[in-house]
């Protein structure tokens, strides 16, 4: 079943292995045509966080429409991660792709096997920091305070360093 074409969603990219721009860029162009991807954040740098012992992380976070309900954009995502090389390895270690969905619209959603908005987002400033860049005013739904507020005062799992003024034109698009 599909969904209002003008849902917004917001995405959390984040990567650790190998080319972890590259395969950032890699994961934005193929969620065409199921999303159209409006703004992407700048790339940060940062500490993995929960298993300390693995390389650092680049981190995004994206706003696009979707027309696919949440289930259907899910199952598109997994497919790209293992497209672009993720395997199962042990919870929060490294991988060469993770994406996320943060925010689907006004949803709120608690199943199995997907809760919208996300919920360790709020924990996280890798996600945080990235998201009050493209969207500052955003109130989760369910939520009080703007991504602003939350990112100005979420401390933990190491400092988030912009990286890259982020992903040109060219890279996002074929």
């Amino acid at each position: 079943m599909q969904h209002d074409p003008a849902t917004t969603v917001y995405l959390a990219l984040g990567a650790n292995l190998g080319d972890r721009r590259a395969t950032i860029t890699a994961a934005i162009r193929q969620l065409a045509p199921a999303m159209l991807v409006e703004q992407v954040s700048s790339l940060y740098e940062t500490v993995p966080a929960y298993v300390l012992d693995q390389p650092h992380f680049l981190n995004a976070v994206l706003r696009g429409h979707t027309a696919l309900e949440p289930g259907a954009l899910l199952t598109h995502l997994k497919q790209i991660e293992t497209g672009l090389g993720r395997t199962a390895t042990v919870r929060f270690g490294p991988r060469t792709i993770d994406i996320d969905i943060l925010i689907y619209g006004d949803r709120q959603i608690a199943t199995n096997h997907l809760t919208i908005p996300h919920p360790r987002m709020i924990e996280r400033p890798f996600v945080l920091v990235p998201l009050a860049e493209i969207a500052p005013d955003l109130i989760p739904p369910g939520w009080r305070v703007p991504v602003k507020a939350l990112a100005a005062a979420v401390h933990g799992h190491g400092d988030v360093l912009r990286k890259y003024g982020g992903l040109t034109d060219a890279e996002r698009k074929d």
